[in-house]
């Protein structure tokens, strides 16, 4: 399939950066091959086919894990994150502008009856960057971090696809190599300087991941 011709690594393009109270780290802009992704205008080319299923079952999965987390008894926190939470709550023009953003990652829904169906972190960094007209995302810290390329949708959303970076690595796996370490997520505007990042049914612990993102500064 095609998509196992576009998980080339693109390492050569990794950035040296230097995070606060760190070590200097190795951080890539992205796992999968620029070159090739610039040569097509659908995600559906690149996504593995378990990817394809992720994206196309969103609501399912916002679905179910709102029912989860409100079942745990979570609703009064689910209810007080507003539009972040909230499936419909899209808005048009989702183009995430390159730059240094301040990232908050919740957790809702447990994929098993002994997971926390409701956890809600601080913010982390991330970091938006623009090359030869593809844009990465990049979590730059935290335990769990996600590195990927984001793909034109339609006018309410765009496609981020890439991998999972856990503890002290310092580089990423291709994607398309380790289905446990691929991540696929909605990228949606929700309100002024306001995005979220909704990766639906994640390998691990949660049935949605929602990361919050505002321009870091503000």
């Amino acid at each position: 399939m095609r998509h196992r011709r576009l998980v080339a690594s693109i390492m050569s393009a990794s950035l040296l950066i230097v995070l606060p109270g760190c070590a200097m780290i190795d951080a890539p802009t992205g796992s999968i091959s620029r070159q090739e992704a610039i040569g097509t205008d659908d995600w559906h080319d690149v996504a593995t086919e378990a990817d394809r299923q992720r994206i196309r079952g969103w609501w399912t999965a916002w679905r179910d894990a709102l029912a989860s987390a409100r079942a745990g008894g979570h609703g009064a926190a689910v209810a007080a994150e507003g539009a972040l939470l909230a499936p419909d709550a899209a808005l048009p023009n989702p183009h995430l502008p390159p730059g240094d953003y301040l990232c908050r990652t919740i957790k809702v829904g447990a994929q098993s009856a002994q997971g926390l169906s409701y956890v809600a972190y601080p913010r982390f960094r991330c970091r938006v960057e623009a090359e030869q007209d593809i844009f990465s995302f990049t979590k730059l810290t935290g335990s769990q971090r996600q590195v990927g390329l984001i793909f034109d949708d339609d006018d309410r959303q765009k496609i981020f696809l890439g991998t999972l970076m856990l503890g002290d690595e310092v580089r990423a796996l291709d994607y398309g190599s380790d289905p446990q370490r691929d991540v696929a997520g909605l990228i949606e505007r929700i309100g002024p300087n306001r995005w979220r990042l909704v990766m639906p049914r994640p390998a691990f612990e949660s049935i949605v991941d929602v990361i919050e993102l505002v321009p870091a500064g503000e």
